[in-house]
């Protein structure tokens, strides 16, 4: 499977700036990789299932992990996060990350059969068998964090899976339902997007 990169921003690098697009598909969590300890769980990679996700730009998107958590702690400190969009298939391993009880304060293993990639020379982890990525640099508001646990992001790349998304447009029509997003509900309950409606509207230019 390939990525397609929708949009790909110059990022800093030591030497420069860099367009590299090789993925590694590596084991958790990456050697080397700084690590940060909050209390006695060494919170290195750490995935949320946040259902207040919005797109506040075109490059821009908002947040709302839960307050203190390992995510919010490591979003602070590293300046980074990723958006990422599960598909039908990840049902189940996106219900048990978004588990009350499956804290990575309470379960110090709870990433350890994720399997997560690096792309480029990004040092933000991505899920591997998501529709799309975003990563996001966070833009500090101190208060809008503190007040309502809401974080703003910059993004700084985003990839797609070209079986699923190409040419600009998401294919659902065409492919099968694993592949398809998932919309949750309430309860456990995921709905899938459905059917395809087209209107006589004049597309829009640079629709």
């Amino acid at each position: 499977m390939r990525y397609l990169p929708l949009i790909k921003f110059n990022q800093r690098s030591k030497n420069g700036y860099h367009q590299s697009r090789s993925t590694k598909i590596i084991p958790y969590p990456k050697p080397g990789r700084d690590h940060t300890r909050i209390g006695q769980i060494r919170c290195d990679v750490n995935a949320m299932a946040i259902t207040w996700v919005q797109a506040l730009d075109y490059d821009k998107v908002t947040i709302v992990p839960h307050n203190g958590s390992c995510a919010g702690t490591l979003i602070e400190k590293s300046g980074y996060f990723a958006v990422q969009i599960p598909t039908a298939a990840q049902a189940e391993p996106l219900s048990e990350l978004g588990a009350e009880n499956n804290s990575r304060f309470d379960n110090a293993d709870k990433m350890k059969n994720v399997e997560i990639f690096y792309k480029d020379d990004s040092r933000v982890p991505l899920i591997a068998g998501c529709a799309a990525w975003l990563v996001c640099k966070r833009i500090p508001e101190p208060h809008n964090e503190q007040s309502y646990d809401l974080f703003i992001g910059e993004v700084v790349a985003a990839y797609a899976d070209e079986r699923i998304f190409d040419g600009g447009r998401c294919l659902f029509e065409k492919i099968p339902d694993e592949l398809k997003t998932l919309h949750y509900a309430a309860g456990g309950r995921y709905y899938l997007d459905g059917k395809v409606v087209d209107t006589k509207r004049t597309p829009i230019s640079g629709e």
